[in-house]
């Protein structure tokens, strides 16, 4: 089946259409529905993730504000400083500010200007950095609102599947909130990553084989008793879960003064992160808190684990999995289940997906630290190399205003820079060594 575009799945989750949807109570604020993204098809919220008529991806569909734009706009404004100043547009209680979360989100919109100059861009770059959010990852975006959905739901439980970030997020997210954790990543994930999900105290389960493995695994315990009473964030509640990344793009045309950037370049895993991006876009502009205009969406991935990249380039509407050969681990996923829709989104608005060697992600991490002061994690350094690339090769325009992500810390992949970074050099503790060693 040929997958919808996001354009028409924007219009139809934003709609004020409620029949054959029962009362669910405040718990989820305007979210109203699950609505599937291929058939249209509305069930009523709950923890499940597929449509029972054709299989395809359930999301979130909401009754949203209405009426003036401006009040809504102070409203946020008010919010506190940091996701839930949006709780209006999320499937959230008005509440949800009083109870135990991490509280992630409005974190720095870098202007960066060094960056800029060193790529040649003139309309203006900005790095939204997310390695400021408490587990210092875009993930705790997605696991609060997914938390809050467990918490609704009365899981016991909080689980999911991980290439490291997420495991990490989940952990500190049940921690605070009282909820047993248990996740499940691949045997040989990054230490620094191991360590982040393991100090929480939940239990971390290592999986022999990739991402993909550790997700098939956790389909089937989803399917078993023993996974009775477990909230999944990316599975069981992933509609719920996938509504966090939306926050990103809330943030980003709030901190340009309620405007639409003009490309924005966002790196690629499962895809679910870009798709609500731009589904958030396409809500701020249904209510009116930014003015239309064209935008473009660029994705980013790894050369070794690019599908939607060979897809996009190949013409394709069918991403192919691939096995996935990276060190952006936190990017290999060879199985992405939004990348049809990241390739209708791309195609869409005028955009690209493009992807880059390790040895360009690594030279992309020194770069950007060294002219903006960030240490991305290697899925930034995918991003930004993506950028460099998209600039050289003419896909992006560096005389429009540009947006690009960082996701994560550089200090939970630093063995991928760690083999070509280290002290200038080693001296005697000597003014005349340091003049020797030519420092001075």
């Amino acid at each position: 089946m040929r997958r919808k575009g996001l354009a028409v799945m924007a219009v139809q989750t934003i709609d004020n259409t409620t029949e054959a949807t029962p009362d669910t109570g405040p718990a989820f604020g305007p979210a109203v529905a699950l609505s599937c993204r291929e058939c249209g098809e509305r069930v009523p919220l709950g923890p499940v993730f597929a449509c029972q008529e054709c299989f395809g991806p359930l999301e979130v569909a909401y009754d949203l504000p209405t009426g003036d734009p401006e009040a809504l706009r102070k409203q946020i404004e008010s919010g506190p400083a940091n996701i839930w100043r949006y709780a209006p547009l999320l499937p959230v209680p008005a509440d949800v500010v009083d109870k135990p979360n991490l509280n992630p989100g409005w974190t720095k919109l870098v202007k960066a200007d060094n960056l800029a100059r060193e790529l040649g861009v003139t309309g203006g770059l900005y790095v939204k950095d997310d390695s400021g959010n408490p587990t210092h990852s875009f993930k705790d975006r997605v696991v609060a609102i997914a938390l809050e959905a467990a918490r609704t739901f009365g899981l016991k439980t909080l689980s999911c599947s991980s290439t490291g970030n997420l495991a990490g997020a989940v952990g500190a997210a049940a921690a605070r909130a009282g909820f047993r954790s248990c996740v499940f990543i691949p045997h040989d994930l990054e230490a620094g990553k191991v360590v982040m999900a393991a100090v929480y105290g939940g239990e971390l389960v290592g999986i022999e084989g990739n991402y993909d493995d550790v997700n098939r695994f956790c389909s089937e315990l989803i399917g078993d008793p023993i996974g009775e009473d477990w909230g999944f964030v990316n599975v069981n509640l992933r509609p719920y879960y996938g509504e966090g990344s939306k926050t990103l793009a809330y943030e980003i045309c709030e901190q340009l003064g309620w405007r639409l950037p003009d490309q924005i370049v966002i790196p690629i895993a499962s895809g679910s992160q870009l798709t609500k991006i731009d589904k958030g876009l396409q809500e701020l502009i249904k209510l009116g808190l930014v003015e239309e205009k064209p935008y473009k969406i660029y994705g980013a991935q790894a050369e070794g684990c690019s599908p939607v990249s060979a897809a996009f380039k190949a013409g394709h509407d069918v991403v192919r999995p691939v096995k996935p050969d990276t060190i952006a681990k936190s990017l290999a996923i060879g199985n992405p289940a939004d990348g049809p829709y990241v390739l209708d989104i791309a195609r869409r608005t005028g955009g690209a997906v493009e992807d880059v060697t390790d040895e360009q992600c690594v030279a992309a991490i020194k770069l950007l630290a060294r002219t903006e002061g960030i240490f991305a994690e290697t899925a930034g350094g995918v991003t930004v190399g993506v950028l460099k690339k998209l600039i050289e090769t003419g896909q992006l325009d560096p005389a429009l205003e540009t947006v690009v992500l960082n996701t994560g810390d550089g200090l939970k992949t630093l063995d991928a820079v760690a083999p070509t970074t280290g002290p200038t050099a080693v001296i005697r503790p000597t003014l005349a060594a340091f003049r020797e060693a030519g420092l001075a």
